[in-house]
């Protein structure tokens, strides 16, 4: 649907405003001067909560966050059950099935997140993966955008104990979903194919980031073959 293949979902944080919590010091207190707990969020295509992540301080970043959650854990271990690389579109390149995010987020062989800018320097080839990377992302910041919207406690900051907050969080990820369940109208679209016989991602003994490169690469690759792009991918960059 947003054309990125292969893609287990987008992952984001958004930060919950509370009333400070009895004797909680800097706990709570965030980058934004509110006391806040932070939501973790796991999207799929349609806008919908796949994994969620509640309770955090609100001095805590997106990535350390993810990196001490369930879910960041297990798919460290590799206990998600997630299935094997699978060739792109129309070619002989198997890669991994991933998550997009963005910058907050550490690279990884399963968790994408955009080219830095001091290392594009005028590559439109980098600048096209970038833009299909914030493409595919954009559902969590649109999924966040409809649970506030749909769920008006989310317009104040909460004035609860923050256990009672959490319950909070997720029984609205739970409604937010049951709405979408009802309501939902989805267009599919054919993914789009790439040129074959690309060759394979080179693994380099075991070194994860090196590997994480390398799969971003072959995305990029991907993105700029001329059945794998999109018409108006390069518009904004010539």
């Amino acid at each position: 649907m947003w054309n990125f293949p292969n893609c287990l979902g987008a992952l984001d944080g958004k930060h919950v405003e509370i009333f400070a919590p009895p004797n909680s010091g800097s706990q709570y207190f965030n980058y934004k001067k509110t006391f806040s707990i932070n939501l973790l969020a796991l999207v799929d295509a349609n806008y919908k909560f796949i994994a969620v992540d509640e309770g955090s301080y609100g001095k805590n970043s997106d990535g350390g966050i993810f990196a001490n959650s369930n879910l960041g854990k297990a798919l460290e271990q590799n206990k998600l059950h997630v299935p094997k690389d699978k060739n792109l579109p129309g070619t002989q390149c198997p890669v991994p099935y991933v998550i997009v995010a963005n910058e907050a987020f550490p690279l990884k062989t399963y968790l994408l997140r955009p080219y830095p800018g001091s290392v594009i320097n005028g590559d439109i080839q980098k600048q096209v993966f970038n833009y299909r990377l914030s493409r595919a992302r954009r559902v969590s910041e649109n999924a966040f955008g409809n649970l506030v919207q749909k769920l008006r406690i989310f317009f104040r900051s909460i004035k609860s104990l923050p256990e009672n907050v959490d319950n909070i969080i997720l029984t609205t990820c739970i409604l937010h979903n049951y709405i979408k369940d009802n309501i939902l109208i989805t267009q599919h679209l054919d993914p789009p194919e790439c040129e074959p016989n690309w060759g394979r991602i080179h693994r380099q003994g075991g070194n994860a980031l090196t590997t994480a490169f390398n799969v971003r690469e072959t995305y990029k690759t991907f993105f700029n073959s001329e059945n794998g792009s999109l018409p108006w991918q390069r518009d904004k960059f010539m």
